[in-house]
């Protein structure tokens, strides 16, 4: 299902969430990751639900088996990918910044400021203000970018 570098890093990742290093990923724990990610008032409710998505408490083996089933049979990059060609009806991979900021500030889930900052941040647009979105989706979905 994986190889040997993606467990490695779903083992880092399991550590960073598992916040109290008792071997299991439990509310407190989803509370102190969001928090640590900037996000402080996720109610119980939220966590709650993401605990219950689980067959077992959360051990490593638990949240290995949870990340399968969900990236099993899905392409994310393709999925990605098609959510902004949708908005670069010419086809050139890139779309304005300022356009894509509006989008995800006044749809759907809405981005606040700051995590538009902070997308921004991570994924600058260039000097004429275009995002490319191609190498996005593939940070997104591979964690680095293209040679």
């Amino acid at each position: 299902m994986f190889d040997q570098s993606q467990i490695q890093e779903f083992k880092e990742a399991f550590t960073i969430m598992d916040q109290n290093r008792d071997g299991f990923i439990d509310k407190e724990d989803l509370r102190d990751t969001f928090a640590a990610l900037g996000r402080i008032n996720v109610k119980n409710e939220e966590l709650e639900a993401m605990v219950k998505e689980a067959p077992a408490p959360i051990n490593f083996t638990v949240f290995l088996t949870m990340f399968g089933e969900k990236l099993k049979g899905t392409d994310p990059e393709e999925t990605i990918l098609h959510a902004f060609k949708v908005f670069d009806t010419e086809g050139k991979g890139f779309v304005k910044a300022d356009f894509i900021k509006e989008k995800l500030m006044t749809q759907a889930d809405r981005f606040s400021e700051e995590e538009i900052k902070q997308m921004f941040a991570a994924f600058p647009p260039d000097v004429c203000g275009n995002l490319d979105y191609r190498n996005l989706c593939y940070i997104i979905t591979h964690g680095e970018e293209k040679d």
